[in-house]
């Protein structure tokens, strides 16, 4: 069983950066690709960023793209996703995932974080 954990949430202010880190344990990060997603209240889960097992591959949402990066360093067994330019309208869980499905990228995660609040204040 992997235990995805994150963190790095909390409040932040209008117009500021924030980064977050994803742990995943009880198996190599390296054996999975990992993405970025958020739920705001009320509405649905929304796909941010991912990125492959190796780290060559990173793929961003069009509604962040130039906001978000992610990067992984399995070394270390983190997966990371830097905000920058925070608007209120970013406030919302924000939950990592790993993926062990060869046909990656796909929309299929097998294992999520619980998740942590981020919230923008002005």
């Amino acid at each position: 069983q992997v235990h995805v954990v994150e963190s790095g949430g909390g409040l932040v202010q209008v117009g500021g950066s924030l980064r977050l880190s994803c742990a995943a344990s009880g198996g190599a990060s390296s054996t999975y690709a990992m993405g970025w997603f958020r739920q705001a209240p009320g509405k649905e889960r929304e796909f941010l960023a991912a990125v492959s097992k190796s780290g060559e591959h990173t793929y961003v949402a069009n509604s962040v793209k130039g906001r978000v990066t992610i990067s992984r360093d399995n070394a270390k067994n983190t997966v990371n996703l830097q905000m920058s330019s925070l608007k209120p309208d970013d406030t919302a869980i924000y939950s990592c995932a790993a993926s062990n499905n060869p046909n990656w990228p796909t929309d299929d995660y097998d294992y999520w974080g619980q998740g942590t609040q981020v919230t923008v204040s002005s």
